[in-house]
């Protein structure tokens, strides 16, 4: 049946008013993601690069190749629960905050440090972007300020910060003392994985063992390596395993190269030398005020 010239005239304004609506929407999300690319230029240089949901990029380019830090998350992720409703979660040297996020939408409580006022511009611009402000806070600070902390972490998040640290083991301790169920542990390393087994105890003249290439050792840099003059240390893959296990940790995976997931072992399984490592991270913790991370 034809319609009548009245209906023909509403349904052609409802389409228009429809189309304005779009045209308005769709300038609207254009004028915003040229907003977002011009903020994202301004906070350059990313090292991390994050995905926006109009399909902006903040370094899509990256010198290590691929989608970094995606691709690593995906190799790590499987190795988590799905869910981290409840958990508080530490994330140690958070950049500019790929895996804050993540962890964040799992459903943790993230607090995320690090000590360069320009990544942690980068991660409180981009948490607001991701409406993820009520689930992750951002603290400057250096990690042996977890000394002041008096509380503890269900996930201890400390990724590519290890081999930057002057005292790394002082600050492996004192994030050991403070993980409640899971760490995540990475670091530069050198090549192999071979372990050599040790004995108990060894002469003070039995020096041998200790050239074996298994044997657990840190590398120091004295200068630079890959130019950076931050990096201080590359331990062997025996010397993370035996570093861990120092520090009250046990590794339960290895999820990617260089990766370590650890879980805090009890009182009665920590090392005979377990007291002095209290007794040496306590005098740190006696030697600044207590405060607690919000």
């Amino acid at each position: 049946m034809p319609r009548s010239a009245s209906y023909r005239r509403s349904v052609a304004a409802r389409r228009d008013v429809h189309e304005v609506g779009t045209f308005a929407s769709s300038s609207r999300s254009t004028r915003a993601s040229a907003a977002r690319r011009r903020k994202i230029e301004a906070l350059a240089p990313w090292f991390h690069n994050l995905h926006f949901p109009d399909g902006t990029q903040t370094a899509p380019d990256h010198f290590l190749g691929g989608d970094f830090p995606a691709f690593k998350w995906r190799e790590i992720a499987p190795a988590l629960p799905a869910r981290l409703d409840g958990w508080r979660v530490l994330d140690v040297g958070c950049n500019a905050g790929f895996y804050s996020f993540e962890l964040a939408r799992r459903g943790a409580h993230v607090t995320a440090i690090d000590i360069d006022p320009h990544y942690l511009a980068q991660a409180r611009w981009a948490c607001r972007q991701f409406g993820l402000e009520s689930r992750v806070r951002f603290r400057r600070m250096e990690v042996y300020e977890i000394a002041r902390d008096p509380q503890g972490f269900d996930l201890v998040w400390f990724m590519g910060v290890f081999y930057h640290l002057r005292y790394p083991l002082l600050a492996l301790d004192l994030l050991a003392q403070r993980t409640r169920r899971l760490m995540v542990f990475q670091t530069l390393t050198m090549p192999g994985d071979s372990v050599y087994a040790p004995q108990p105890d060894y002469r003070i003249d039995e020096r041998t063992p200790l050239l074996e290439s298994g044997w657990p050792k840190m590398a120091f840099i004295e200068q630079r390596f890959s130019g950076d003059p931050t990096n201080w240390w590359v331990p062997n893959h025996a010397g993370v395993e035996a570093l861990l296990r120092s520090s009250g940790l046990s590794v339960k995976s290895r999820p990617a190269h260089e990766v370590y997931v650890c879980k805090r072992v009890t009182r009665r399984q920590r090392p005979i030398y377990g007291s002095q490592l209290e007794s040496i991270t306590g005098l740190v913790q006696r030697a600044a005020p207590r405060r607690r991370l919000r």
